[in-house]
């Protein structure tokens, strides 16, 4: 069993408030947990309008596809999210 999770940092250059910023990121987190069936959670700079922090976890039976999963995640991010400034990627 592995235990993986993908981690990124994002800038929402057009968010004025708190309630755009948490309209842009419950939008993301509740696409990404429909379309991959995985764990997200806002993991830091809940109180930054311009800046978010996203975690994604799961587990798979295999090292491979885990990293399979992680790979299609983040290009659904890169195509549908805010600018991504830093990505960071654990398994387990």
């Amino acid at each position: 069993m592995v235990v993986a999770s993908l981690t990124w940092d994002l800038a929402l250059p057009g968010c004025s408030s708190l309630k755009e910023k948490r309209s842009v990121i419950r939008s993301l987190r509740d696409r990404l947990m429909h379309k991959f069936n995985v764990s997200v959670a806002e993991t830091d700079f809940q109180d930054v309008h311009a800046r978010a922090q996203i975690t994604v976890a799961l587990v798979a039976s295999d090292r491979r596809l885990a990293e399979s999963a992680l790979d299609k995640i983040d290009r659904f991010v890169e195509n549908h999210g805010a600018l991504i400034t830093g990505v960071r990627r654990e398994i387990y």
